[in-house]
């Protein structure tokens, strides 16, 4: 398990998925983020190992204690990961998108988000639940899976269900009115500089 503070208040950590195995078409260390706001430590997707947990545990446990409480949230119902446990430990209930919340078997809301938080949700004719979150005051980006880390900089990736991908790629073109420095992806090298220019750049390629 690795943590980094990519800003002030902004945590990226990384750590092996449980069921991950050598045939998977992913990495084996996925991303997860502490956004540390004045009412909440905000983590989205997070995983905590479990030859780690106390480790982990502690961690979380100081962030949560200095923001004065959690918020769990998902990008994606498929990486709901460590959130259920996550969110019963801090007595809070897990944030998913309406579309996510019909495939997962715990409780889930889609109320209000912390302050400095706000959601981006793709369009294309899929519908998963997919969304990613944009922190105000860090700027940066957090993403389930429709941007990669790679080669230093950002693939698009689409789902395999997406029927349009042209309305797909069309739909996340408002991202770049967004002034984003920092895109933290689950799979792949996040992008630490220029994020808005790297999405650029992944999205002109087509």
């Amino acid at each position: 398990m690795t943590v980094n503070e990519i800003a002030r208040g902004l945590h990226y950590w990384t750590a092996a998925h449980p069921a991950w195995h050598a045939a998977a078409e992913w990495p084996e260390q996925v991303g997860c983020v502490c956004y540390e706001t004045p009412g909440a430590a905000v983590l989205i997707d997070p995983l905590v190992p479990a030859e780690e947990d106390r480790e982990a545990n502690r961690m979380l446990d100081e962030w949560v204690e200095r923001c004065g409480g959690a918020a769990v949230l998902l990008t994606a119902p498929w990486h709901q990961r460590s959130a259920p446990a996550v969110a019963a430990r801090y007595g809070v209930t897990v944030w998913a998108a309406e579309t996510a919340r019909q495939r997962l078997s715990f409780p889930t809301q889609s109320g209000p988000l912390p302050d400095g938080v706000e959601v981006f949700v793709p369009g294309g004719s899929a519908e998963e639940g997919q969304v990613a979150f944009y922190l105000r005051q860090p700027r940066a980006l957090v993403v389930a899976e429709f941007f990669i880390g790679a080669d230093g900089g950002l693939e698009v990736l689409q789902s395999p269900a997406e029927r349009d991908p042209e309305a797909f790629r069309k739909s996340l073109r408002p991202l770049l009115e967004l002034p984003v420095e920092h895109v933290l992806v689950a799979h792949g090298e996040p992008v630490l500089h220029r994020g808005q220019e790297r999405m650029r750049e992944a999205l002109l390629r087509g």
